[in-house]
């Protein structure tokens, strides 16, 4: 049975939270879109140097992938060891010997660099956090010529987040310099009521590991979130896994498909170095990242599940064309239908189709279109209103 209590409302709704949200988003003019770049956790967790980062920064900006938007280059746990006498952090002299080096490096391709630290005592790699040294970490990062920085929850004093949190952003704002803030606090204080005046982005979830069960999860855990995204904050439900291996290509498909229409970070988190054509494909559609990066910045939410898995998941964009995933979690071939008035548009309204990942017109079609979708797979489609 359909979902009857989105039909007909979810575009207006959505663009009237989209309306409401920026006007109490942080204004540090960052993230009007959905951040795009790469994190070194899914795949190297704590093996990871700057050598490792050079040659990454090297390969996102020959091989496409800064082409298709991504820009972020962004160092995960463990580059800290400790601090030096003045109470500045020092990063590990034998993996990271000259810290600025590396991010001119990584400037010098066009692209920008991130980095991690943590609102506790200690990191989660049980590096030094930066709880107590707010100002001097925010001072250092930005002398440095830091664009990005992840901030974990780990081994912290046992106060809130939206207490620790907002202290963190007000040191990134005193140095001038505009920092990107990523709030990891893993969804434990439901962020998005509250991080929109503090981050840029909040972590919705757990971490996500590289299978389909973790994957699917993150991305039901995160759409119960979607009224609070728009320009400026997003909702984070973890890191991309496509290209480590876990799942299969059309799983990955299914992944790159939502976090897409969910308005979601896109961190890549394996080893573009040694990327694949059938992982870079995935990564670089560009008809599918127009649909993250699409201007209006309403997060997709699903508005329709079979209890045999057939699920609708859609949201409007700015060009009153509204993007569908046909989704298929269930364990058998079927048929997934979209009724139009359960994704915003009039029953009558006849509507051109944009098969995303066919890169494919496929004519029209009126009050509402079905698609066969395998088990663990998805179409992503474009609908937009052809005017009478």
């Amino acid at each position: 049975m359909r979902n009857p209590l989105i039909a007909g409302k979810m575009k207006a709704l959505l663009v009237m939270v989209c309306v409401f949200h920026v006007g109490t988003s942080l204004n540090n003019g960052m993230g009007k879109t959905p951040q795009m770049g790469w994190n070194s956790w899914n795949h190297f967790h704590c093996s990871i140097d700057a050598q490792i980062v050079m040659e990454t920064a090297d390969a996102m900006a020959s091989n496409g992938l800064k082409a298709a938007g991504y820009q972020y280059v962004n160092i995960d746990d463990c580059w800290q060891v400790s601090r030096y006498p003045n109470k500045t952090i020092q990063p590990d002299p034998t993996k990271f010997p000259d810290m600025m080096q590396l991010i001119d490096h990584v400037h010098s391709k066009g692209l920008k660099f991130g980095l991690y630290s943590d609102a506790g005592y200690k990191t989660c790699g049980g590096r030094p956090g930066s709880l107590g040294y707010e100002d001097v970490d925010a001072a250092t990062y930005a002398s440095w010529g830091v664009d990005y920085l992840k901030y974990d929850n780990c081994n912290n004093d046992k106060t809130k987040p939206e207490v620790r949190y907002p202290v963190m952003r007000d040191a990134l704002n005193k140095t001038g310099r505009h920092i990107f803030y990523s709030l990891c606090e893993w969804g434990v204080d439901d962020p998005a009521t509250w991080a929109p005046k503090v981050g840029n982005s909040w972590r919705t979830t757990g971490d996500i590991g590289d299978n389909w069960n973790s994957m699917y999860s993150r991305a039901t855990s995160n759409d119960k979130w979607w009224k609070y995204a728009a320009p400026g904050g997003w909702n984070d439900p973890d890191m991309l896994e496509i290209g480590n291996g876990g799942m299969t290509h059309n799983e990955y498909v299914v992944h790159f498909s939502l976090w897409c229409l969910m308005k979601a970070p896109l961190l890549i988190g394996c080893d573009i170095r040694n990327i694949s054509k059938d992982t870079l494909d995935i990564l670089t559609n560009g008809d599918v990242i127009a649909v993250n990066q699409d201007p209006l910045g309403a997060q997709g939410h699903r508005v329709n599940m079979t209890s045999d898995g057939a699920e609708v998941w859609a949201g409007p964009l700015s060009d009153d064309s509204v993007a569908v995933v046909l989704l298929n979690s269930g364990g058998h071939t079927q048929n997934v239908t979209a009724y139009f008035a359960d994704i915003g548009l009039s029953g009558n309204k006849v509507a051109s189709i944009r098969d995303l990942w066919a890169k494919q017109d496929q004519g029209t079609a009126t009050g509402s279109i079905t698609k066969s979708v395998d088990s663990h797979s998805a179409v992503m489609l474009r609908l937009k209103p052809i005017q009478s």
